[in-house]
């Protein structure tokens, strides 16, 4: 299973967006976006669903629960 943090950064990578533009996008601050990333904070049930649907994909696969 991978981490939320390796599916949520290679979705921002795949996309070539800055922390700083995803952030915005999903008005939350960029230490935010940083703290997800490095694992050290997770998003809540309500940005989570906004991270799925701004990347297009489920919350399942952001949880590593599915690959699709």
């Amino acid at each position: 299973m991978v981490p939320f943090k390796e599916k949520f950064k290679e979705l921002r990578y795949e996309k070539n967006l800055s922390q700083q533009q995803v952030a915005q996008a999903l008005n939350v601050s960029q230490r935010s976006i940083s703290s997800w990333e490095t694992g050290f904070r997770r998003p809540d049930y309500e940005t989570l669903v906004k991270i799925a649907v701004y990347f297009n994909v489920s919350v399942d696969y952001l949880l590593g629960l599915s690959n699709d």
